[in-house]
């Protein structure tokens, strides 16, 4: 049994059922038999959720959650746990949930749907802060300063915050879910740009798909400032969005059997790299912000001296939220920063850690930048912008993507629906 939260809740993770044997009935079993009733019994619970940009069968966990708590609650509102995306509007929440209007108010007249605000400081309080030491320690001395703990402070109105996700692996903690719903979900821009920061010069290669990070650490020591009880809903879902698997219980106990899960069915070993990957980004992916996933779940398989090529014709813009900031430093390798960080004093870390996650690992001496690879955008971003900010450009009315297909012999590898699972070469 594992504890967690002011209270004590204690929960064992319940197990996955038989792979396309899910359905609704199926995974209110799991939440029930996973969630004690003391829990929820006449408690105030919020259940924190995941945007858009995840691929996961979220109307039926929506269902479910409803049915389950929400009969036994004494109140169940939902919060979207945005990071720093952009804000969502009740209609793509709707979207989001699988929900009409009709079945809104039906269903879920007594609960709130809500948007985590990060953008609006009055939304947030100081729950702690880390140390230098502690960050020094954390980080293997990579970095020693103060950080405060900032979170969403309407969690403080409930008795039971109640996450509900899938877990995958994941460019900044290694894999993703649990508490990270939490930290950067529903957090503060200063500790997010931290240890974004962080996994960046770190380096994707050496976090992703690894379950003990350095930024991992972090979120889980920041968790524990939390005074409110968690629970955990940790889903393992396909590349399609499809349920494979759902944990239930304490955030460590069923993160850690979600993990166990995700390695099996979200990993593809290689038996070599390839000079060419071509990665078609979901429709998921509308911006480079998140369309970046494909650049980190593939580098790994990219020979060095090679190319990733980011297909993704509808992704129209680098970032609704941050664009700004990208179009003013571009793409490069972290050394690029990291050498000069005065100079980039003014844009938060986090953006400099998507720059650098995006562009890839290489190196920055003597004012010459050498990326490890070549990453080149096939989207709705144009040429002279693609120059503005360091990446390649292909016309994506050019490209004919079968064109990729089944040519590994050749050195050229095709990933459909790029973003999610991860691509290694095997040792």
């Amino acid at each position: 049994m594992t504890q967690n939260g002011a209270a004590g809740a204690t929960a064992t993770a319940t197990g996955s059922a038989t792979a396309g044997a899910w359905d609704l009935a199926t995974v209110c079993a799991h939440l029930e038999a996973g969630t004690p009733a003391h829990l929820v019994e006449n408690r105030r619970v919020l259940a924190v959720t995941p945007d858009a940009t995840r691929s996961a069968p979220m109307p039926m966990l929506i269902r479910a959650v409803q049915q389950v708590i929400g009969s036994r609650a004494a109140q169940l509102d939902y919060m979207v746990a945005l990071g720093t995306h952009p804000v969502m509007s009740d209609a793509e929440i709707l979207q989001l949930y699988g929900l009409t209007p009709e079945q809104r108010e039906a269903d879920f007249a007594g609960s709130r749907f809500m948007n985590h605000r990060w953008d609006r400081p009055d939304t947030l309080v100081r729950i702690g802060r880390f140390q230098e030491r502690e960050i020094a320690e954390i980080t293997g001395g990579l970095f020693a300063e103060a950080i405060d703990v900032t979170i969403n402070r309407a969690i403080f109105d409930y008795d039971l915050i109640l996450i509900v996700g899938p877990v995958f692996p994941h460019e900044i903690v290694g894999f993703s879910g649990g508490h990270k719903y939490l930290f950067p979900g529903i957090s503060g821009g200063e500790f997010l740009d931290f240890f974004h920061w962080l996994s960046a010069v770190i380096t994707c290669r050496k976090t992703i798909g690894h379950r003990a990070t350095p930024a991992r650490a972090v979120v889980e020591r920041a968790a524990e400032m939390v005074d409110v009880p968690r629970h955990l809903a940790a889903m393992v879902v396909t590349s399609g969005g499809g349920l494979e698997g759902l944990y239930v219980g304490s955030p460590e106990e069923a993160w850690q059997r979600a993990v166990d899960h995700s390695e099996r069915v979200h990993v593809v070993r290689k038996p070599r790299a390839y000079h060419t990957v071509f990665g078609r980004a979901p429709e998921m992916y509308d911006e480079m912000w998140v369309g970046g996933k494909v650049m980190y779940k593939l580098e790994p398989v990219v020979a060095n001296g090679g190319t990733l090529i980011v297909y993704g014709p509808h992704i129209g813009e680098i970032s609704r939220t941050w664009g700004s900031y990208l179009e003013q430093v571009g793409y490069h390798v972290a050394e690029y920063f990291s050498s000069r960080m005065a100079q980039f004093r003014d844009v938060p870390r986090g953006v400099l850690a998507h720059s650098a996650l995006v562009r890839g690992e290489g190196s920055y001496r003597d004012g010459t930048e050498r990326p490890r690879i070549d990453v080149v955008l096939a989207t709705g971003l144009g040429p002279e912008l693609c120059k503005r900010i360091n990446l390649g450009y292909l016309d994506p009315a050019s490209v004919n993507p079968d064109d990729y297909r089944d040519r590994e012999a050749e050195g050229i590898l095709y990933v459909d629906h790029a973003g999610e699972t991860l691509h290694l070469v095997d040792a």
